[in-house]
């Protein structure tokens, strides 16, 4: 079935949105019993700093709006040493959107924040590199500032009063940036940079979730949850061959859509039935993938043959389609399975009152798990080399664990994504 806009009628007097690319499984509306597993799930989340309080949500929103502004006035300035007419520089606009965990309403305390600055078509891409991060080094609230130019999606990273803010940049075909702008639109993408448009993917990203969601309150406490389980239980790491926050999200969102009444006590169980049962490596659609005629990459096993070898496809739902989790391999996805399973056997006893929801929130023993370990060691002369070491050993972890399956004699090799101090990773077979 193909996805349908939201006007299409689906029975009775009113106009409901169809989600996703099925119809649902099941239409019921919650029960007085799942409001009061779901109160019960959210207190039990609670002692995980898992949701800010309102001073700090207010002063992310503050923090935010400083930066807003900051990038109004810089552009401005830019405006002028390109001599545009003082009336096009008064209406040149130019703007901050966020994505990732913070726009999709799911991040937890002291998270930082992912955000985008769209600028028209007359600043370049080295102007935010060079004026803007001189603009930014002036700044007293400003520290921790570096810029990372050569990256495969280039950022400047800071503190802005004491909160952490990736920032990328992407420039737009327009003569101004209004604020009511929409990024969701494909159009946006005609003749771009592929800087430009790998920088603007998050941000359409994360929008086409929410758009795609029934019901935005119960996907957040859902999503939620499941973020706090996958971390708890080691799985949650997109560098290491399990999945990252976009990819937790599509999946709480697909079952959202297959569920568009269930509240989240309902909605997490349902998220370890729909898993547990999916036949990899068919993919996880959010909706049908469109094709924009602007020839950019996209996934799609029929065309490209490296696609087909992909072990547990999850569609990006915004164009050009991209599968977010190409870095599992067979034991990653074997110990996640096994994951979803354990999952659905908890929270089956949990809705059946057997226990409660800390147990789905506990880790597994991982020192117990195996006979064999691996204790990997990364150590550098200076505590500035070692984050850059650690970061590049971590980010190779994932080669030894391919060349570890490939030998006949070992069935998994499992990383546990947790580092100690004395910076030691550690993996076992």
């Amino acid at each position: 079935m193909k996805y349908m806009n939201s006007n299409s009628m689906h029975g009775g007097q009113q106009p409901q949105k169809h989600y996703g690319i099925t119809s649902s499984i099941s239409m019921a509306f919650p029960r007085e019993v799942d409001h009061q597993y779901t109160h019960k799930l959210s207190e039990a989340m609670k002692p995980f700093g898992v949701f800010e309080d309102e001073d700090e949500l207010n002063h992310r929103l503050a923090v935010l709006g400083k930066l807003n502004t900051f990038v109004k006035e810089w552009i401005a300035e830019i405006s002028e040493t390109k001599n545009l007419p003082p009336s096009a520089i008064t209406n040149v606009g130019g703007k901050i959107f966020t994505f990732g965990s913070y726009r999709l309403g799911v991040h937890t305390k002291g998270a930082d924040i992912d955000a985008l600055c769209v600028s028209p078509r007359h600043v370049e891409r080295t102007d935010f590199f060079d004026s803007f991060f001189a603009k930014l080094k002036l700044h007293e609230e400003i520290k921790d500032l570096r810029a990372v130019e050569d990256a495969f999606v280039p950022v400047i990273k800071f503190k802005f009063d004491g909160i952490e803010i990736d920032l990328l940049f992407a420039r737009l075909a327009l003569q101004s940036i209004p604020d009511n702008l929409d990024l969701r639109g494909d159009s946006h993408l005609r003749n771009l940079d592929i800087r430009c448009i790998r920088s603007l993917n998050g941000c359409r990203v994360t929008d086409e979730i929410l758009y795609l969601v029934p019901n935005k309150e119960n996907f957040r406490l859902t999503l939620r949850a499941i973020k706090l389980w996958a971390k708890r239980r080691g799985i949650y790491s997109n560098m290491l061959g399990f999945l990252g926050g976009v990819s937790w999200a599509m999946l709480v969102a697909r079952t959202c859509q297959l569920y568009p009444n269930a509240v989240a006590a309902t909605l997490v169980h349902k998220f370890f039935l729909v898993f547990s049962k999916w036949e990899w490596p068919n993919p996880v659609l959010l909706k049908q993938p469109e094709d924009s005629n602007l020839n950019l990459p996209v996934w799609d096993p029929r065309v490209n043959p490296s696609d087909r070898y992909h072990l547990m496809p999850i569609i990006t739902p915004a164009y050009p389609q991209q599968n977010s989790t190409y870095n599992v391999s067979t034991s990653t996805r074997t110990i996640m399975s096994e994951e979803f399973k354990y999952g659905l056997s908890v929270t089956d006893d949990i809705l059946q009152g057997k226990t409660d929801w800390s147990k789905l929130f506990q880790p597994p023993n991982f020192f117990l798990k195996y006979k064999h370990y691996i204790v990997l060691t990364a150590s550098a002369s200076t505590e500035e080399n070692q984050l850059e070491w650690i970061g590049l050993v971590e980010s190779k972890i994932r080669v030894l664990v391919g060349n570890l399956e490939r030998n006949e004699y070992i069935t998994l090799a499992h990383v546990n994504p947790t580092s100690f101090p004395g910076n030691k990773e550690s993996c076992s077979e």
